[in-house]
This record gives C-alpha cells, structure tokens and sequence, in this order.
C-alpha cells in the first residue's frame, strides 16, 4: 500500500462474514495510478466488489483498524509485488497478516508479479536485497517475519502479467479478471469445502504451476475424506493453465469392470478431445500415450487409485508428457504411491473439531446458531464422526429438522457402534428412511451406482413405488447425488454400507439375500439344484450371459417368488434347438421384464399367462419371435416396447384390451404388416409404428380415435402415402415423426393441439396442408429433399408466426437448400457474424425477432446474444455489406434454417425492464459459406399489450426435457445481457 514512516502492527480482529470479494494489496507510489487503476476497474466493472484503501476506506477510522478489518472480511487478496514492494513496512506489515490468515485456512491469495519476478522476491535479491538490508537497521525483530512472509507468497502460484496475452496488459487484466470472477463462482457453489481451504492452498504450493519439469503429486487418506472434492476443485481451478486436461474417475471400479486398455483409450480420448484406435493391449496403449502426449503440457487427475500397475499404465513416469504438466493421483493406500515413486505427497488429514463442527453444522442447522440444547448434541455428534467429512455430512443432513428427541435417539444408537465403524455411522441415516425409500437405495447401491437415473426410475416407477420424491429424498439425506449428466451415484463408503445391510445376516449365502449383483454370487446360484428356495431374492443383475447360462436362468427363476425386475441380456452367438420359455416364467410378482439379445421361441409364451403386477415389458432383438402371444393376463401393463425383432408378423388382438397401456411402441419390425385395432387404449399417450412396413389402410383401420395421444411416431414407413388426421381423430396430439416415410405425399388436417412435427428425408413429400388452426405449431423439420416449392414454405412460416408461438415461445424451422421463403429472398448478408440495432422500445413495439440462416455447416450452432452497447458511429449491419440472395451450385448442401425468439419467452432473465440495444448474431462453423438476417417483428398494433398466454397445456415441454428444444437461454453476469444458442439440425 501506499508508504507510510510509522511502523503499526496489525490487530487481530474476530472473524466476519465476506463483505469484500478482492482485497487489493499494493505499493502505492509503483502502481496507483497505473496498472492498479486498471485493475481495479476491471474487477468493478466485472461486479466483483474489491477493497481499494482510497477509495473503500470509511472515513474516521484509523487505517490499522479499516485494513485489517477488510482483509478479514475478503474472500482473496491479490498482492501486486512490483520492484519498489519491498520498500514500504507498511506493505509488509500487510502482507505478514494476509499470510497468517490464509495458514488459518481464511483467505485465499494470489500474488501478481507486475515487473517483477517470483525468484527475485523468493531469493531476495536485487531491489528487494536492497530494502531488507535498510529495514534490518530499523527493526531487525521484525524483518525475519516479512522475509518468510514474502518467501511464503513468492511460491503461491500466481500471475505475471507480461507472460498472458502476449504481454498485451488490457487484454491480460480482462482474463484474469474472468478467471477471479469463475473463481467466487466456483466458491459459492461449492458447499462441500468447509475445512478444505489450507488443504487447497498447501496442494497448489507442491504443484508449483509456474515451475518448468513435470510433477506428479498424489493425494492420499481415508474413504471419505475429502480427496475427491480437493482433486475436483483444484482441477476446475487451474485446467485453464493448460494446453489440455482429463479428469479420469472412478479408476478402481473402471479398471475392475472394463480394464486398463479402456482407461487407456479413455486418458487418451480426454487429453486429445478426439476418437482414437482401440487399445488392445496395456503395452500398446503405454507407447500411444508416450506417443501423443510427450510434447504437451498437460493437467492430469486420476481418482480413486487401488493398484500400482493402473498408474504404470496411465502414468508411466514424469518424462511421458510435456514440460509443465502435472498429474494428481489420488488413492487410499500411500504405499502405492511411494511404489510408483511419487515423492510429493499431500495427506488429507480428517477434519479438526473446528472445521468439522462448521460442516455438521453447514447441514444440520443450514448455518444458523442452534439452541443450547442442539449445540450441546451437536458436539456429541461431532465427536462420533470423528472428523470425517462424508459422515458429518450424512448425519448433518439425516437431523435437520428432526426434533431434540430423535436427535438423543439417534445418538444413543451411535453410543452402540465403535468409533471407527464408519459403515456404522453411516447407517443411521438409512434407518431413517421409509421402506420405499430403502428398497430404492439398496437398489440403487446393488444395480445403478453411476447407471442413468432415468432409467432407475423406470424400474422403480414400474415397481410401484414413486421414484421422483424417493430419489429426492435420498438426494437430501446425502445418500446419493445426480451429476451433472444425471447418472445416479453415491460415495464408496456409502455403496459398501448397502452392501453391507444387504448380506449382514447371511454373508456368504447369496441365496439368501435380497440382491445379487456380484458375478461370483450369480453363477453360483445358476448352478445350484433346480428346487432350491429362492424366496428372498428381490432382484438379480445376470449382465451380458451366454445363451446356457440364460436357459439356466429361466429355468431357475420361477423360484424367485419374490423377483420384482429382471434384465435378461443374452450374447448374440447363436445357437439350435431354441426352446420356449419355461411354463413359469417370468415369476408370478415380476413388475418390470427386460429380455434382449435372447434367441428366445417363436412365441414368448403359449396360451394365457397371469402376470398380475407387470406393468414394464421391453423386448429387443428377438430374432425368432413370430408373434406377440395372448396379453390379456397383463391387466396392469403401462409400457410396453418391442425393437428388432425381424421376423415379427402378427400381435395377438388382445393388445387391444390392455386399456392400462400408455406407452406403445414397435420399432424396426420390417415384417409386420398388420396391426390389430387399438380404439379401447384410451389412455394410451405415446404410440410407435417405426420400420415397419404400414400402409395407409393399416393406419387408417387401427387407431382412428385416441382421445389422449400425445405422441405418434411412424417414421420409416414406406408404404404410407397421405395422412388425413380428419380420420384420425387424435384430439391432443403434440409430437408427430413421420421422417424417412419416402412414399408420403401429403400430410393434411393435422389436429389444432400439434407443436412439433418431424418430416426429415420424405422424398415425396408435396403438401403440408392447411395448418392456419395449429396455434401451438413452434418446431418443424423438413431437411432432406422433398417436393415442397418455396410458396408453400413461406405459406408455413407465416402460419407459425401467426400463431400463439410469436407472442410467447420459440419457432424453429428446418428447410432443404433452395426452399428459402420469398419473403427472405435478397435480404441476407453474406457474414457468419452480425448486429442488429434495435430502437429504444423494442420490447414494446415488436413481438420478436426472426433469424435467417443459409449455410453449407453441418449441424450448425448459432449464438444470440442481447446486450448493452455503446451506440455506433453507423450501423454494423450494413458496413460494407449488400444484402444478397444465395447462390446454389448443382452439389451444393445448403440448408435453411428460419428461429424466432418472442421477447415475451425472456421474462425471466429480467431483459425486459434493461437497457439492450443490440442483438449479435454469430454461426460457429466460420469454414463454412453462410448467409444470414435478423429483423425484428412488429407487434399487429402499437397499442398491444405484452401477451403472456397459460400454454402450460400446449407447449411441448416433455421433449424440451429430454433436450429435443433447439433453443437454450442463458443469463449472463449482467441482467441486461443474456445468450441464446440455436441448434435447428442437430436434435431435429
């Protein structure tokens, strides 16, 4: 800071909330008025709140008190060394109190080396020499604090700004502004890095990023510890300081399950962002990561290490990868490490009282100060986890809320249970669990552990129990989480306590148990006699089996009284004398049947079959099955799926009384010609007739009134000519497929509630029919050829943009090359990047704006952004640019796109009250030739008011969850700018 002749020492303050972001620390004769000025603006702009002594500084306070007041109450200081730093106690002083608190885990810092560098300040040299010797003459006392002190913030890695941006020192000032800004993000997000602050802090001084060589730094203590959440943070991070990264997780169960060649073509694939050959042999795969990676500098994670020959396949020494790469392993075992030769350890220590009572306390309490009597719990509590991270957490989340009664009950059980017993510990949380949601979890620990949620529900929807608020509450118990790709999945620790529960009674009897999951435990009960008691078992993971061991299966699964799912997966070797399937089978209490790959009889069963609870059946890949028997034993069946079965002729009639159905699909059954009538399904929603081989009297006789369908596919159909929904009679359908139907010429009368129509690849395809009654129309695909002329392509844009969609939602359509509306034609430019200047009222006058794109890009993404400018000397629309109509050559693959975005659909990013003037239109794709527009559409009259229809009952938000919407919006720093991107082909 700013040179001061006296000399005060700090005084400690009590601990305090963040009340700044960034406090800047300075000498102020170097850097005032130069590049802290810049830098301080930057961060204001950015809305990071920074302490700046003249400009933050209360006035009436002395600045001993004001200073280290708001370095207790930031979150990072910055210290900008630069040559005369050393000069000023003052600074010194400063920086000694920063250090101290980052060692006591409450600050985090980052030195700037401005003019500056770390090994001069590290070594004392030149200018710092200089100024040390001086102060040794004043106050020797002191100057061993600062030396360490200035040695201690020299090894932090840090920033020098002639080293970012080509020395350019606007443009390095605004990265590491965005990287500041990513890191408070970064920090408010992430709740579980209480305790983990000085844990943080001490691996980025061994990782030594601004050092040259290669280091590899392992991670190591107990399950549950916090290695995991340390690795990850620090990965987010520092990633940005290299050329690539990859974070490999899960390495003991994946190397178990697939093996190292895999985690091999996995590290390679991650580090190059590319496909690459299969690695067929460990020896092979160590020679291709030599290979590609020996002249990168790479940041490399591997997680949850277990076997030394994992690292020597993936890691093999520090000279495999590029000057300045850095690899973490993390593992339990140290010994594996040190066999490795992995000099820079890092041991996760267990939490300390202080730090894990914060935790305890972050999920039993939610950070409020509780009563004398729960404080006095809570340290009992605290003291049972004995400094664990995951186990304060479970427990934490396990009692909030509950009363002080429970809290002693649940106490007095863990009394029972030794101190290291972590599984134990654990396990009080599953007690609390209602049965429902107990089933789900040991399910979830035995079977879908990182399998995808989706799925798991099905199973568990179709088993009667309610999957959405289950799987919610094991979330909030801590049990398991949903990662960000919605795969369900859980801590080590966690998984072995359902294992645990699941075998405690009879360890080494699978039979017995109400799971089984583990190869070994499987085959020994395939081959165990034919009338052995299988009552207990609840559910069976068989995996991928050969036909015998399937045969055997079938043979032996009628005893599982108790069987509530099964995922029957045969290879696909085949085999002769295909027999039936046993007289009982599937068990009577079966809810969920999934059979593929299975050389399985003509027919699944003969005759009837009672099958009271089922409510799921999917069958896949049969390649024998001939017909669908007798369903009229089914009277609960909701979902039923057949796919591939090619030589499928005929579904018994009795499909049609399953009037419990919802989901009905035939997919790629090429030799099924006749369907039966499917009228009494009235609560049928999702049908599918796809690659089959229907024509328009099967269409027309089979579901002619479904008064509750929603969805229809019947793609790849060849043999439909015309679709007459007049006929049809389905009321409320939404989602209409008929892609690849090359016979069909017309599509007409489709019904009012229709949104979304697929039509890709319908070669003689010459009507769409009058849909000036299809308000709720947003989303059309047409690509590929087809017979329609631009007149009735404009004739369908200007329908849609009549609708309901252009006063609130999105309107996507996708044309073939030359079917560029006319009332577009002559207004594009050719750019892949342009603005549009948007008058003061624009949210008052227009509805939205329309986006025309013409482009050679395969699957094309196009970002919107809406933003706040300073207004331009001219129009950037125009500069030197005429607008132009396409020109096509005879190979050309040119496809249209036409988006609308209704201003009314950002009500929620608040862009209606801001001051945007500008909307910036740019096409990923630059290698490709594009011609683009954008204008704005004008309200019907000036005197409208901002419409908000309820079309909560029409908008298609099903498939916008299952990421079949092109549009995504996303809010950016500032309210008065938002991102839109726009993909028409890619989902279509």
């Amino acid at each position: 800071m700013a040179s001061s002749s006296s000399s005060p020492s700090l005084p400690v303050l009590s601990s305090q909330s963040w009340n700044y972001d960034v406090f800047l620390s300075f000498r102020g004769e170097d850097t005032r008025k130069t590049f802290v000025d810049h830098l301080y603006k930057a961060l204001d702009q950015q809305g990071i709140y920074t302490y700046k002594d003249d400009v933050t500084l209360p006035r009436g306070e002395s600045i001993s008190l004001a200073l280290s007041k708001a370095i207790e109450e930031s979150q990072i200081a910055l210290i900008i060394f630069s040559k005369n730093y050393a000069n000023s106690k003052w600074c010194l002083i400063e920086l000694t109190y920063i250090m101290k608190r980052m060692e006591e885990g409450k600050l985090t810092v980052i030195p700037i080396f401005y003019d500056v560098k770390p090994t001069e300040l590290r070594n004392q040299e030149w200018e710092c020499k200089e100024a040390f010797d001086v102060h040794e003459l004043e106050n020797k006392a002191k100057v061993e604090s600062w030396r360490k002190a200035l040695v201690e913030a020299s090894n932090i890695s840090g920033w020098e700004p002639k080293q970012i941006a080509d020395g350019h020192e606007a443009q390095g000032i605004q990265q590491f502004v965005d990287n500041i800004s990513q890191r408070l993000v970064t920090s408010r997000a992430n709740e579980d890095l209480v305790g983990m602050r000085t844990r943080v802090q001490g691996l980025k001084s061994k990782l030594h990023i601004e050092a040259g060589g290669v280091r590899m730094i392992g991670v190591w203590g107990v399950g549950g510890g916090g290695k995991s959440t340390l690795a990850s943070y620090i990965y987010d991070d520092i990633s940005s300081n290299f050329d690539s990264c990859c974070f490999v997780k899960n390495i003991r169960e994946e190397a178990s399950y697939h093996g190292l060649e895999k985690l091999q073509e996995k590290l390679l694939i991650g580090i190059l962002k590319k496909q690459v050959r299969e690695v067929r042999r460990v020896e092979e795969g160590r020679r291709m990561i030599m290979a590609r990676l020996g002249h990168k500098k790479v940041l490399i994670v591997l997680d949850d290490v277990d076997q030394v020959d994992q690292l020597r396949a993936l890691v093999g020494s520090c000279d495999w990868f590029g000057e300045g790469s850095r690899i973490i392993i993390t593992t339990r075992n140290e010994q594996l490490l040190n066999a490795h030769g992995v000099v820079l350890i890092q041991h996760i220590s267990l939490l300390n009282n202080h730090e894990a009572s914060r935790l305890f306390y972050k999920h039993a309490h939610r950070d409020r100060k509780p009563t004398e009597v729960f404080e006095k719990l809570s340290k009992e509590v605290v003291s049972y986890a004995d400094g664990l991270p995951l186990a304060l957490k479970v427990l934490g989340s396990f009692l909030c809320g509950r009363n002080s009664t429970q809290w002693r009950s649940a106490i007095d059980k863990l009394k029972d249970i030794p101190n290291k017993d972590i599984i134990g510990i654990l396990r009080i949380s599953f007690d609390g669990l209602e049965q429902d949601e107990k089933d789900m979890f040991l399910d979830i620990a035995c079977f879908f552990r990182r399998k995808m949620k989706d799925r798991a529900m099905k199973v568990f929807d179709a088993c009667g129990s309610h999957s959405a608020i289950g799987v919610e509450v094991l979330r909030q118990k801590a049990l398991i989480v949903i990662t960000e790709d919605g795969q369900l999945d859980m801590h080590d620790l966690v998984q072995e306590m359902g294992h645990y529960i699941v075998k405690e009674k009879h360890p080494k009897n699978p039979e017995k148990h109400s799971r089984v999951w583990k190869r070994e435990d499987v085959q020994r009960i395939l081959h165990m006699a034919a009338t052995t008691e299988l009552d207990n078992i609840e559910a069976i993971e068989l995996g991928l089996v050969s036909y015998g061991e399937s045969q055997r299966f079938l043979e032996i699964a009628g005893n599982m009284n108790k069987l509530r799912w099964i995922d029957l997966h045969c290879s696909k070797k085949r085999v002769k004398n295909i027999r039936p399937l046993p007289a009982n089978f599937p068990p009577r209490e079966i809810c969920y049947l999934n059979i593929s790959f299975s050389f399985l009889h003509k027919r699944l069963w003969k005759g009837y079959k009672y099958l009271p609870s089922l409510t799921h059946m999917e069958l896949s890949i049969l390649p024998n099955l001939i017909k669908i028997p007798n369903l009229v034993g089914l009277p609960k069946l909701e979902t039923f799926k057949l796919e591939n079965c090619p030589c499928l002729e005929e579904i018994h009639p009795s499909i049609g009384r399953l009037e419990s159905l919802v989901f009905l699909s035939f997919d790629a059954c090429p030799s099924l010609r006749m369907i039966p009538s499917i009228i009494r399904i009235k609560k049928l929603k999702t049908l599918k007739f796809s690659d089959c081989c229907l024509g328009d009297e099967e269409i027309g006789s089979a579901f002619w009134e479904l008064p509750n369908l929603e969805q229809l596919d019947l793609s790849r159909n060849p043999l439909i000519s015309r679709l007459d929904f007049s006929i049809l009679r389905l009321p409320r359908l939404k989602w209409l497929n008929v892609s690849l139907c090359e016979g069909l010429v017309e599509l007409s009368k489709l019904p009012s509630s229709i949104t979304v129509v697929t039509a890709d690849y319908c070669d003689s395809l010459e009507s769409f029919g009058d849909i000036s009654n299809c308000k709720w129309l947003w989303k059309v695909s047409l690509e590929g050829e087809n017979e329609l002329d631009q007149e009735r392509c404009d004739t369908l844009i200007r329908s849609m943009l009549h609708g309901n969609a252009s006063e609130d939602h999105f309107i996507s359509v996708s044309l073939y090359q030359h079917q560029l509306p006319n009332g577009l034609i002559g207004r594009l430019f050719r750019k892949n990047t342009f603005k549009l200047h948007v008058p003061d009222d624009w949210y008052k006058d227009f509805y939205g704006f329309l986006i025309c794109i013409v482009t050679e890009a395969r699957n094309p993404v196009i970002k919107i952004t809406m933003k706040q400018e300073d207004p331009p000397l001219f129009d950037l629309s125009h500069e030197c640019h005429e607008a132009v109509e396409p020109t096509y050559k005879s190979n050309d693959k040119y496809k249209t796109c036409v988006g609308y975005v209704s201003f009314s659909s950002l009500r929620h990013t608040k862009l209606l009250t801001s001051s945007c003037n500008i909307i910036s239109l740019t096409i990923k794709d630059m290698n490709s030739t594009t011609y683009g527009g954008i204008e704005l559409i004008p309200r019907k009259s000036k005197n409208d008011e901002m419409q908000t229809p309820d079309s909560s009952d029409f908008w298609d938000k099903k498939h916008q969850d299952a990421n079949l919407n092109p549009f995504t919006i996303q809010q950016c720093d500032s309210d008065s700018s938002i991102e839109i991107s726009w993909t028409p082909f890619f989902l279509s």
